[in-house]
């Protein structure tokens, strides 16, 4: 599976960006999905995640309520909606895959390049 994620950009606080990750080489319906960020001299962590369906989700408790994961098998590509954005938000965003009917929390065997994601004060 290779992942292409794109969409990041400068934002100011409060404001709102979506991410996109695009998947070829398999197929993508049987892949859960995720999006990990790693801020600046921090550890990368787990931010959102969506099972092959869509039908179950799961999300950081930092990020809760204010991003929201999708996805569209039929055009092999999930998306996250980040609004209510807080400069601790500011990291570069991977999106991953693996094979699995859940939604795992780490794990994930492939990966995209990242998006960077900045917001400012």
């Amino acid at each position: 599976v290779q992942l292409q994620a794109y969409g990041g950009g400068l934002v100011q606080a409060g404001g709102s960006l979506r991410l996109s990750c695009t998947a070829s080489g398999r197929t993508f319906d049987r892949y859960a999905m995720g999006w990990f960020r790693q801020a600046p001299g921090k550890e990368r962590e787990f931010v959102a995640g969506i099972n092959w369906s869509g039908r179950s989700t799961y999300y950081a408790d930092s990020v809760k309520g204010r991003f929201t994961i999708s996805r569209d098998n039929a055009k092999n590509t999930n998306y996250l909606e980040m609004n209510s954005l807080k400069p601790e938000d500011t990291a570069v965003y991977y999106c991953a895959a693996t094979y699995s009917t859940y939604v795992p929390l780490s794990g994930y065997d492939y990966w995209g390049q990242g998006t960077l994601v900045t917001v400012s004060s």
